[in-house]
């Protein structure tokens, strides 16, 4: 695997992220509209916490360029995906936890949010392999 620009990924990752808080933004304001009302005041904030996340993890992966392939990529990346999954797990039970109102649209918008940023980091790694 090639050596990713971490700026260039960070630049790529930011387009992404507001790509998807313009969809939330949409979606939030047409559910004035309609009954019943589905979409989490959270979803700025799900999108915000994504993108830390995956930068964060993303940084972790590709911090050291000698050690991009092989067995310390391999090391890293999985040390990446334990940290992102203990982030989202404290993350998503925390605001069940403070808000128990919101519970089933928040899920919903996690769910779907955390699949795209997923789908998202998988083409962007595999892109620049």
């Amino acid at each position: 695997m090639s050596k990713i620009p971490i700026r260039k990924y960070a630049y790529r990752l930011m387009v992404f992220s507001v790509v998807m808080a313009a969809i939330g933004a949409i979606v939030q304001f047409c559910q004035q509209y309609f009954e019943p009302h589905f979409a989490s005041p959270a979803i700025p904030f799900i999108v915000l916490f994504f993108f830390f996340i995956t930068l964060t993890t993303l940084y972790i992966v590709m911090r050291n360029p000698n050690h991009v392939t092989g067995q310390k990529f391999i090391a890293g990346y999985m040390l990446s995906r334990i940290i992102k999954m203990l982030s989202i797990f404290i993350f998503f039970i925390l605001y069940l936890v403070f808000n128990k109102e919101d519970r089933w649209s928040f899920t919903g918008a996690f769910i779907v949010i955390y699949f795209a940023f997923s789908i998202f980091e998988i083409f962007a790694l595999k892109k620049e392999q």
